[in-house]
């Protein structure tokens, strides 16, 4: 993938991240109240996730879920919490990682750290470019897909990766936002981790 493009990619994602802070300051910190108000402190969901190369960082997120140990994700979303996650409000805190120079706008979106020994070595070339908000998998089934579809798909999107497959990624994205097609807020809830789809497949269990 040409280094160039990267570059460039890259040094418009934190200019983009710095001026959409400095905007939508206001809508911040209303969600921000508004998160403390449903499910108390923290606000902010943290946690690590695979970044470039495998690097470890630590995504943020609105939280939706209430805190509730023994209960499935399912149980613990809240109705204020999927409609976080259906407009995809809830990832605004992650233009602080893009700020960072964590992630992407557009690219794989990043993993659990424990999956990290799961994935084959075709696979392993999603984590060759920085994570991203959102990506090529997620425009062609948001989060529904099965695993390896998804992974085909981030793999396809790195070894083709430009400017315009960016811009067309993006704008297929607000349109599905928009539409609020193709999502599952509790994806956990009829897809098994991958870690654990991984392992049953290795021992050749269904």
């Amino acid at each position: 993938m040409p280094h160039n493009s990267l570059t460039i990619k890259y040094t418009l994602d934190r200019v983009a991240a710095a001026v959409l802070l400095l905007m939508w300051t206001p809508l911040l910190l209303a969600l921000f109240v508004a998160v403390w108000i449903a499910l108390g402190p923290p606000v902010l969901f943290r946690q690590q996730r695979l970044g470039f190369r495998k690097r470890p960082f630590e995504l943020l997120k609105f939280r939706t879920m209430r805190q509730a140990s023994g209960l499935a994700d399912a149980e613990r979303l809240t109705t204020f919490g999927c409609v976080l996650r259906r407009t995809g409000l809830d990832e605004l805190p992650q233009l602080v990682n893009i700020l960072r120079g964590e992630m992407s706008f557009i690219g794989p979106r990043p993993l659990l750290v424990r999956y990290g020994p799961y994935f084959s070595a075709e696979e392993q070339q999603r984590h060759l470019v920085r994570p991203g908000i959102t990506g090529w998998a997620q425009i062609h089934g948001r989060n529904q897909s099965p695993w390896e579809e998804r992974l085909q798909r981030d793999v396809w999107y790195v070894r083709h990766h430009s400017l315009a497959l960016d811009a067309l990624n993006l704008g297929r994205t607000l349109l599905l936002v928009l539409g609020g097609r193709g999502f599952d807020p509790a994806p956990a809830a009829v897809r098994r981790d991958f870690d654990a789809e991984r392992a049953a497949a290795a021992r050749g269990l269904p």
